[in-house]
């Protein structure tokens, strides 16, 4: 996929923004597109909420563990694990509740990703989030990661307002509407402005250089 267009809008839209991607670089928000059906993806999310990458990537590992002749569990797997098994292997009880009505509804109602893929973003939103576990948020990272759409900007997740404290020196983290003020310079390429904003908490403070 090529960023080229998105890379010189947001250049041109947002100079502050425009030195976190020249110290970036090229945009690699495509080698971070998860794999699997919708089922998979929203599973996997929801075994990451609230659990540090390390403790999630942990969990579902063990999580992937209970299914060792397939690649992706299925959400007929899912309703015949009884959840004592997904207990033992680290997930807790709401999250267990989350995955069974989220294989229900995959089974029953919901639309696959190639069904999804046509649909706007709202959508889209309005569809998934009809299961339980499954917020806005959860969504949009679906939306930005495996469904590719370009204009997301996730206003509650903590690290896009950690991103923007840090990057336009703020005092304090942003409120929804301050992020969204934010997000209005980089439309239509608020994914990818999100992108550079997670990446911007990676970059080592730059040494004040003072002259005497």
């Amino acid at each position: 996929m090529n960023y080229s267009v998105a890379i010189a809008f947001l250049l041109h839209s947002d100079p502050v923004l425009a030195k976190v991607i020249e110290e970036v670089g090229p945009c690699q928000l495509l080698q971070s597109q998860p794999e699997g059906d919708l089922f998979f993806c929203l599973s996997r999310s929801i075994l990451h909420q609230q659990l540090s990458t390390k403790a999630a990537g942990t969990i579902h590992s063990r999580f992937l563990q209970l299914y060792p002749d397939s690649e992706f569990p299925t959400a007929l797997d899912i309703l015949n694990t009884p959840d004592e098994d997904l207990r033992r292997v680290g997930i807790s009880r709401p999250k267990i509740s989350y995955l069974k009505d989220l294989a229900r509804h995959v089974i029953e109602d919901l639309p696959t990703l190639e069904e999804l893929d046509v649909m706007d973003d709202e959508s889209i939103i309005t569809t998934l989030t009809r299961v339980k576990g499954i917020g806005r948020w959860t969504v949009q990272m679906l939306l930005i990661f495996r469904l590719k759409r370009w204009d997301i900007l996730p206003v509650d997740d903590l690290g896009i307002r950690a991103g923007i404290r840090k990057v336009y020196g703020l005092e304090t983290l942003p409120d929804r509407k301050t992020t969204e003020s934010f997000g209005q310079r980089w439309k239509p390429y608020c994914s990818i402005a999100s992108w550079y904003l997670w990446r911007s908490l990676e970059m080592k403070p730059q040494p004040i250089v003072t002259t005497l």
